[in-house]
């Protein structure tokens, strides 16, 4: 369907892009979405119309292929391309074409601060204007479509966008603080359903950590969930593929509580409406909760209509850095999760497992050898399954420093290594 014109503006309704999320290097835009292109700005709306990217058209906007996107969580974080400071960019450290740029303190290697850059700022300024004039504008002799997207744009002001956040927390019990490396595949993209709250180890690094003990969710609340959030998507629930099972460790919920939560979460949100297209499941593990889990539970998960991503805190492979990071494991625990990991992707298709690992300040140059060693010597059987990723400490000066280190660890590594960017929902 060709765009109408209202004044100045040109309007789509409920464009049809892509259904299966690809790696570009320019924005693709996935699923079904309304735009509205003035002279200046590009602005997308999803299915329930709520603003959800903005990119400049005129030559003052940083790069044509950067944007801003605004989250589930109403954080709007802007997509920069970044710089050359690898063979391939920003590719060559995250595995993606573009750094999110958070407006909240994280554990980025590069300090960008959009918030402090007019010709960025300018853009949410002209969404506000934009807001304006559809308030203002007259729709008389609009088609009815363009009429219901402009009500749906109007319905949903900043207060309401702000009050859906808040309610989105209030459905799943709690704040997602941080999400798995791995949704970067679906671009932070998923349907939040917290099945366990706490975690095993409150470890003094970790800047995500909750305060509560490790304790599942009760079906009933699960299944509360699940119609909560159904309802809280509406339309645009239709594109999402991504599910994350949450919170810090779901992984030790056990093999009947993930399973059935997963399926349950497949059937009510249709994450099977595209035969082509395999939904990603995400959860977090602990080396403790991946070695107390058969494989039965493996097995299991293997069969669901998923590809399965779990995501290990395994931080360090030498013991006095466990000791110093406040992590009660030693180093043969965490080399025996690492085999675990490696077994787990080389036998089941459709699961794989990652690690995280610390870098920065106040770390010894024991840690760094024994991660070294660890990568170079280990065998790999299922090539291109589990990725390591390597986490700045947040409170560690002159990140941008580490770089050389990153880049020696993945020339020495037989498995692929980038960064992790702490990023909340």
């Amino acid at each position: 369907m060709k765009p109408f014109h209202l004044n100045n503006l040109a309007i789509s309704v409920e464009k049809q892009g892509p259904t299966r999320i690809s790696k570009a290097s320019f924005p693709l835009r996935y699923g079904r979405y309304s735009e509205i292109i003035t002279s200046e700005y590009e602005f997308l709306f999803n299915l329930n119309g709520e603003i959800k990217f903005i990119r400049g058209l005129n030559t003052s906007w940083p790069h044509p292929a950067e944007q801003l996107k605004r989250t589930a969580g109403n954080d709007w974080v802007y997509y920069t391309v970044g710089d050359r400071s690898g063979n391939n960019g920003i590719n060559s450290w995250l595995g993606e074409y573009y750094l999110p740029c958070l407006p909240y303190p994280s554990n980025s290697i590069w300090e960008i601060n959009y918030l402090s850059d007019p010709r960025i700022m300018n853009a949410i300024a002209a969404w506000a204007q934009l807001y304006s004039n559809l308030c203002v504008s007259t729709r008389d002799g609009l088609y009815t479509k363009a009429k219901e997207l402009i009500e749906r744009i109007i319905e949903n002001h900043d207060g309401v966008l702000y009050e859906r956040a808040r309610m989105l927390n209030q459905i799943i019990g709690e704040k997602v603080s941080v999400l798995p490396p791995d949704t970067r595949h679906v671009d932070y993209e998923i349907i939040p359903l917290i099945i366990a709250d706490g975690c095993l180890y409150h470890c003094n690094f970790c800047c995500v950590k909750s305060a509560s003990n490790f304790q599942p969710r009760s079906r009933f609340n699960i299944m509360k969930q699940i119609g909560e959030l159904k309802a809280f998507y509406g339309r645009n629930i239709e594109n999402y593929s991504g599910l994350f099972l949450g919170n810090h460790d779901a992984l030790a919920a056990g093999e009947a509580l993930i399973c059935d939560s997963a399926s349950e979460a497949y059937s009510a949100f249709g994450l099977g409406r595209y035969g082509d297209i395999t939904p990603s499941l995400f959860l977090f593990g602990s080396v403790h909760s991946l070695l107390k889990s058969g494989n039965g539970l493996f097995e299991k998960l293997n069969q669901l209509p998923f590809y399965t991503y779990i995501n290990i805190g395994m931080e360090s492979n030498d013991t006095p850095t466990l000791a110093y990071i406040g992590k009660p494991l030693d180093e043969s625990s965490v080399c025996e999760a690492f085999k675990r990991m490696l077994d787990i992707n080389a036998t089941y298709k459709n699961i794989e497992v990652t690690a995280n690992f610390l870098i920065g300040k106040g770390l010894s140059d024991e840690h760094y050898q024994s991660l070294k060693t660890l990568l170079r010597d280990t065998s790999v059987a299922a090539q291109g399954k589990g990725t390591i990723y390597l986490s700045p400490l947040k409170d560690s000066p002159k990140k941008r420093e580490l770089l050389p280190l990153i880049n020696k660890l993945q020339e020495q590594s037989k498995m692929s290594v980038y960064i992790y960017l702490i990023q909340r929902l």
